[in-house]
């Protein structure tokens, strides 16, 4: 059995609020567990609480019932902080709130620098983080001259500099472009499957959905649905009924049956579609 690198055992969080109307939780009842070495990709319409989940899960807030367990840690227990923050890292919205120093390999290095780790050991950290996400060219660029994704790409290495066991991507790619967002995702896919880091990609970009291995709905502060990315999206009209979009190709064969074409509506992959297509024809 696979060790588990998250953990909620009915875990509830209320913001403090004056207006009793409002006053409910923003996620309420969660029992998720997640294996070291998984891609999960978290959906769910604004305000469902995507961003509570995310926030629960690096401790920067505490559960109002229930517990959440990290790496084995229970994050209500202050003593654990440390090696909380040193199993998970997490990449925001906007990199430009990330970036801290004047040149790539500076930036990267901060985060082992505050973790006391040697400076040789440190060099070695940085030059293999650079060389994961494609960077080593710009290692002595000026971030503020990069591009949206390879900015992200920076904030990425940053967290890999301190070795992580879980990086959690909070809507990380809400704000790049197409090729952007590619970039960043294709690196996360990689330190998956090569480096066995546990995704947590949090995200309002259905297609994105294809990269992960389970897929998890969030709406009102429940999970609704927990499954495959085909298992999740085949259920088209469910998926409306929350507000939310399917993937694109998802949504162009489910039109075509609608139309009475005999097609499959659990595709999310676009060459697994024009090959359904073509056998159609």
């Amino acid at each position: 059995m696979d060790r588990q690198i998250i953990r909620f055992d009915d875990a509830d969080y209320k913001y403090k609020s004056h207006d009793e109307i409002e006053n409910r939780p923003a996620v309420s009842g969660l029992n998720i567990k997640v294996d070291q070495g998984k891609f999960v990709v978290v959906i769910g319409r604004n305000g469902s609480g995507k961003s509570t989940f995310a926030r629960l899960t690096n401790a920067l807030i505490l559960p109002t019932k229930g517990t959440v367990y990290i790496n084995n840690f229970n994050t209500a227990e202050d003593e654990q902080l440390w090696d909380i923050r040193q199993s998970v890292g997490m990449v925001f919205q906007n990199p430009d709130n990330q970036i801290v120093a004047t040149s790539v390999e500076e930036d990267v290095a901060f985060g082992p620098e505050n973790l006391g780790v040697p400076s040789d050991e440190i060099k070695l950290r940085v030059e293999d983080s650079l060389k994961v996400v494609g960077l080593e060219e710009q290692r002595t660029s000026a971030p503020h001259n990069l591009s949206g994704g390879q900015k992200q790409r920076v904030a990425i290495a940053g967290i890999l500099a301190m070795k992580p066991k879980c990086i959690i991507l909070d809507e990380a790619t809400s704000m790049l472009d197409p090729v952007g967002r590619r970039e960043v995702l294709t690196v996360m896919k990689k330190l998956n499957i090569e480096e066995k880091i546990t995704v947590i990609h949090i995200t309002h970009h259905m297609d994105e959905a294809v990269y992960g291995d389970r897929v998890l709905v969030i709406d009102e502060g429940r999970i609704v649905k927990d499954g495959t990315p085909k298992e999740v999206f085949s259920a088209v009209e469910d998926i409306k009924k929350l507000g939310l979009d399917v993937p694109q190709v998802t949504e162009l064969l489910f039109e075509l049956k609608n139309e009475g074409f005999d097609l499959p509506t659990n595709i999310i992959d676009v060459d697994e579609a024009a090959e359904a297509i073509k056998k159609l024809l």
